[in-house]
């Protein structure tokens, strides 16, 4: 990891090995990593603390840092009132969650960098997110933000100290007093009909600019249309697969996601991509070609696996976390194109078949720059032909040359277990096996690097330091991908560990009241306490464990699992009946719950090669409310969990059953395969 001005006096973030926190290694400002020493200093000294939250792909982290963090005149402010702290928000989701709610609560937006300012005692008195140096455009600047806290502090400190009280007071009700009631019977109908009326017809997604991906209300949707049969709300997730595709928000050269679209039509992205939202589209494109069976999704998912393999898994089979917006400083400049550019590297009809099919014009759609996008196209048109690879080729070696953007290459135990996930289940829809062997050599790295002998894991790994006691969602997103690799590969292993991580959950992390908080019982104590349910850029680790459970009961035949999830749904209720919206990966998991439900067990030898042909029929079908399990019988005798399957003396039988309901078990291949093409 490179740092910046190498020839100045470090401050203390140079022996962190975060690369954001390195980001600022070399700043003038005084900074502390969050740490004891820093509190202390802070109540000795009589200073209020100023906590800046961020991460090392923030395009606006980048800029706050140019304009007020390099600069002499407010690094001597900063030294001289404050003790200054930062934090990796990806190292410290903890944190993060806590200060974006007073962000939230006291200003009614959030995003970062996080800003906030808090007393030694680390109660907050104020929040915001980017300040420019100087007052412009009726948004103060950080200068005179600054100046007006020292006033403050120095003539009406008791003021600032009860406010502090007073705002932690009401954080800490607003997140622990929930109130458990009812849940809306027709909240699943409710949530669709909210999610149809902000549908944007023309371009897709919801709302207007700017518009996210946000996969996991895609997956509810996909969910609902099945469940519900609603032609509807299927035709509204294709619509928004194919316009992110056709937008800049997709990179057409080198492919993957990025992060957000800062217009309706997601032509003009915000470059950074994300390690997860990678991830989640890769499940709902995948699951979209189940559905529909058009090439143009399979093809698509396909891109964003070799942008994932490609660009951010390390040699060990583990993933980064993120790939920075800016490159040379400035935003998109590696990803966009000048016409002459363009020019320099195709030929005259290379060229002009470039212009036509990807838009491209002489004075450019970004600050004089080419975003390549198919916006223009018909849907029909905008399946790869060899033409365009070829030319899309020459690009991509041509782009290889440029600086390329910053690398965060941490690695971080949730966002590794949700790309488990992902190459799993993508793996067995596509019948690729590679995929299944990538998602177990991730697997391996976590479990030699991330996980102590006795089931607890840590949540980030780099340059060799595992630091940061796991949270909630470490163990949630792994139990997920454990369950999932399960019904990929057979191998009972995977279903022993999810069950070891799910007794750490309850033992570390449970509320006996309800809910599961977001950090251990032996973790650092905060202001708060939380338990996070909001399913924002990522599904809630609540959301998540939920499912985990209604998983592992369907799998196990556990029915304990099964209450202990519709103990969440209770508990979450009011949350729930007010903003459902909010909520579409915990209501995903509520469809499950209450959907009629099949589990088939297919029991046969290994290497059956009629297995092969069962699979293959039955991977052609959406069916989210289906489990399907296959069982060696090599493996059988020393099972945990399916030992009744112990005596069946067939080469191969099929045992279906429909809410616990189970018919006779089915011998013959031909029936087998014709009772899959019924489902």
């Amino acid at each position: 990891m490179e740092v910046k001005n190498m020839t100045k006096q470090p401050n203390k973030l140079i022996n962190e090995k975060s690369p954001y926190l390195l980001q600022h290694a070399y700043n003038p400002v005084h900074w502390y990593p969050w740490c004891e020493e820093a509190f202390e200093i802070a109540k000795k000294d009589n200073k209020p603390i100023f906590l800046s939250i961020g991460y090392s792909t923030c395009h606006w982290c980048h800029v706050m840092e140019q304009e007020s963090f390099e600069d002499e005149e407010i690094a001597k402010i900063l030294n001289e009132h404050f003790i200054a702290i930062k934090v990796d928000r990806e190292e410290r989701p903890d944190l993060d969650h806590i200060y974006m709610e007073v962000c939230q609560a006291l200003t009614g937006s959030g995003g970062w960098p996080l800003s906030i300012f808090m007393t030694p005692e680390m109660k907050p008195f104020f929040a915001g997110t980017y300040f420019p140096k100087e007052t412009m455009h009726n948004r103060i600047g950080f200068k005179e933000l600054l100046n007006i806290i020292i006033l403050k502090w120095k003539t009406a400190k008791t003021d600032i100290i009860e406010s502090a009280d007073e705002i932690t007071r009401i954080i800490r009700l607003s997140l622990t007093n929930l109130q458990p009631e009812t849940l809306d019977k027709y909240i699943l109908e409710k949530t669709f009909n909210a999610l149809e009326l902000a549908f944007d017809k023309e371009y897709g997604g919801f709302g207007r600019e700017p518009k996210f991906p946000t996969p996991h209300t895609l997956l509810f949707l996909l969910r609902y249309g099945v469940n519900f049969k609603s032609n509807k709300a299927i035709q509204m997730v294709e619509k928004t697969l194919i316009q992110m595709y056709k937008g800049g928000i997709f990179d057409h050269i080198g492919y993957g996601f990025s992060r957000y679209s800062v217009d309706e039509k997601w032509l003009v992205p915000h470059f950074e991509k994300m390690l997860y939202d990678n991830a989640l589209l890769m499940l709902a494109y995948a699951e979209m070609y189940q559905i529909t069976k058009k090439p143009i999704f399979k093809e698509i998912t396909e891109k964003i696996i070799t942008f994932v393999l490609r660009d951010l898994m390390n040699k060990e089979g583990a993933f980064y976390t993120a790939i920075d917006a800016d490159s040379e400083g400035v935003e998109g400049k590696y990803y966009t194109w000048t016409f002459d550019e363009l020019k320099q590297v195709l030929n005259h009809e290379e060229l002009n078949y470039l212009i036509n099919y990807y838009n491209v014009s002489e004075y450019g759609n970004f600050e004089g720059r080419n975003i390549l996008n198919l916006i223009h196209q018909n849907d029909c048109n905008i399946l790869d032909n060899d033409y365009i690879k070829f030319i899309r080729h020459k690009l991509f070696e041509e782009r290889k040359k440029r600086i390329p953007p910053h690398l965060d290459d941490k690695i971080l135990t949730n966002l590794n277990a949700l790309m488990i996930v992902a190459l799993a289940y993508v793996g067995r829809i596509f019948r690729d096996n590679n995929l299944i062997n990538y998602a177990e050599n991730t697997f391996t790295f976590i479990l030699n690097n991330l996980m102590t002998s006795n089931y607890r894991l840590y949540a980030r790994y780099r340059d060799g330091e595992v630091k940061y006691l796991g949270y909630l969602e470490d163990y949630a997103y792994l139990i997920w991908a454990l369950n999932e690799l399960f019904l990929s590969t057979s191998k009972e292993e995977y279903l022993d560990l999810s069950h070891k991580l799910y007794d750490t959950v309850m033992k570390y992390f449970k509320d006996m009241v309800g809910g599961f908080y977001h950090t251990s019982k032996d973790s650092e104590k905060l202001i708060v306490r939380i338990k996070p349910l909001y399913d924002g850029a990522l599904p809630s680790a609540n959301s998540v464990m939920t499912m985990n459970l209604l998983q592992l009961a369907e799998i196990t035949d556990n029915s304990c699992m099964a209450i202990k999830a519709r103990d969440q749904f209770h508990y979450f209720s009011g949350s729930l009946n007010y903003q459902p919206t909010a909520y579409t990966h915990m209501l995903s998991a509520y469809m499950y719950y209450k959907a009629t439900k099949r589990k088939i067990v297919i029991v046969t030898y290994k290497n059956n090669p009629h297995l092969t042909a069962i699979l293959n029929e039955y991977y052609k079908k959406y069916l989210p409310f289906t489990t399907l399990i296959v069982l060696y019988k090599e493996d059988i005798p020393n099972s945990s969990y399916f030992n009744d399957y112990a005596n069946i003396d067939k080469e191969i039988a099929m045992f279906m059953c429909e809410n616990y309901n189970c018919d006779e078990p089915i011998y013959e291949l031909d029936t087998i395969i014709q009772e899959i093409k019924k489902l």
